[in-house]
């Protein structure tokens, strides 16, 4: 069984894994007040041009967006995102469970604009009852987007300018950052990210390490005690030496966007062959998530052999269904795929 339904199937790249076995026997201070978490601190602030930022590690996805959301708001408001945002259907309402309303607007790719941002916020001071109602002021975005979307450097300028003429605040979800930054039709950099955006962060589970993403605090405001809210949230690991060691790897001599750019490449190897084939594709990206809708008959025989996510039924005869590459695929898994693409599609 070969599987493109996730990228993190596998465990960690050879050089964090051989940089843990190195360091297994070091004795280190604990809760991420180690040299190594400073050091991968430090890459990272390098990598943003932003040295003014705060970066903090935690150990998932859903912890980074929980501690982040619910440190930021207070109790009163809520976050906004597109319909499809990973914190509106796929953490089991996390977000909710810390008090905070999770608002999801309409979008067909997974993003958000800045019209609709504006368009939210201004209906909401227009509304005469407005203090019966959550109040917006946090915009939750991820690149690449839940359908492998890669937002435009004018795309993220339009609504960091949108929330901050509004007081809103701009927040990104980088589980997949790198292979946003390394798809063919991006155009942002860290730089960018850290100058447009009050919050990010830089996946890492998703992308070369065992666990892990890196927290990167841009607006000096937000950065006061948000060691005691990671503490709070259960985010603070004792082992804190294994979140900065895999990141101060990730961030030496380009591994980190040189593991996405692979990903990427074979993804869009597979996306040209699926377009070939005539099947429709809601997201045209470069980015390692495809979607292509497919006959069920297909599926079916491509079920024994892979493993694909299943994203909903289209029509009686055909399902949308989401293929993905990481950091480990294999040119010859992504050949064999093909290969049996076109023989069953044909």
């Amino acid at each position: 069984m070969i599987r493109f339904n996730c990228d993190y199937t596998e465990g960690a790249c050879p050089e964090i894994l051989e940089r843990l076995c190195q360091t297994n026997f070091e004795q280190t201070p604990g809760y991420g007040t180690d040299d190594y978490c400073q050091q991968a601190a430090q890459k990272i602030l390098e990598a943003c041009q932003a040295p003014q930022a705060a970066v903090h590690f935690l150990v998932g996805g859903t912890q980074a967006n929980l501690t982040v959301i619910s440190a930021v708001l207070r109790p009163h408001q809520c976050v906004v995102c597109a319909e499809p945002g990973h914190i509106n259907v796929h953490e089991t309402g996390a977000i909710e469970a810390t008090g905070h309303k999770v608002v999801g607007l309409p979008s067909p790719d997974g993003k958000l604009t800045a019209q609709q941002v504006a368009g939210y916020w201004d209906g909401h001071w227009a509304d005469g009852s407005h203090e019966h109602i959550a109040q917006p002021k946090l915009v939750y975005i991820s690149d690449s987007t839940e359908l492998g979307a890669v937002y435009t450097k004018a795309e993220l300028e339009a609504l960091s300018q949108a929330c901050r003429q509004r007081g809103m605040l701009l927040f990104l979800d980088g589980a997949r950052l790198g292979y946003a930054l390394a798809a063919q039709e991006n155009d942002l950099t860290l730089p960018d990210l850290a100058r447009l955006c009050d919050i990010f962060y830089i996946g890492g589970t998703k992308q070369g390490a065992l666990f892990g993403e890196a927290v990167v605090i841009c607006n000096p405001a937000l950065q006061e005690d948000f060691r005691y809210l990671i503490k709070q949230r259960g985010g603070m690991l004792a082992k804190g030496r294994l979140l900065g060691l895999q990141f101060d790897t990730l961030f030496t001599d380009g591994l980190y966007l040189r593991l996405a750019r692979q990903a990427d490449q074979l993804a869009v190897q597979l996306r040209d062959a699926l377009q070939e084939l005539g099947c429709p594709m809601p997201v045209v990206s470069g980015s390692n998530q495809q979607f292509a809708v497919l006959p069920d008959r297909v599926l079916a025989e491509l079920g024994k052999d892979y493993a694909y996510s299943h994203q909903g039924q289209v029509d009686p005869e055909h399902s949308l269904v989401r293929f993905c590459t990481s950091w480990a695929t294999r040119q010859d898994q992504v050949d064999r795929l093909i290969g049996d693409l076109r023989r069953l599609c044909r």
